[in-house]
């Protein structure tokens, strides 16, 4: 199994950011995808969930609004489309298939001015 994130970066507060998750080694459209986000300091937490086909999603209250998740089955990726950032949207990003314990290396995502 591999879950390979890419698209953080450093960027203004204010601006946007697209995090991809490409995976593989496993059936990657039976399953819920999550992003999950931690912080220095902090517990890892669920930022937000995608439904197997994509029809449907949920969001911490933190991120509703400004970010969005998004999957494509034939590509084994999912998204997450993040605007408005924050400083305190800063964390290592990670995608996450729900009922597993598959991870991957994360990416860094920072807003500073």
């Amino acid at each position: 199994v591999q879950l390979v994130e890419s698209g953080g970066g450093l960027v203004q507060p204010g601006g946007s950011l697209r995090l991809s998750c490409a995976a593989s080694g496993f059936t990657f459209s039976r399953y819920l995808m999550s992003w999950y986000r931690q912080a220095p300091g902090k517990e890892r937490e669920l930022v937000a969930i995608i439904s197997t086909a994509g029809r449907s999603d949920n969001y911490a209250d933190s991120v509703k609004g400004r970010f969005t998740i998004s999957r494509d089955n034939a590509k084994d990726t999912v998204y997450l489309q993040m605007n408005s950032l924050k400083p305190e949207d800063t964390a290592v990003y990670y995608c996450h298939p729900s009922a597993t314990d598959y991870w991957g290396q994360g990416t860094q995502v920072t807003v500073s001015s």
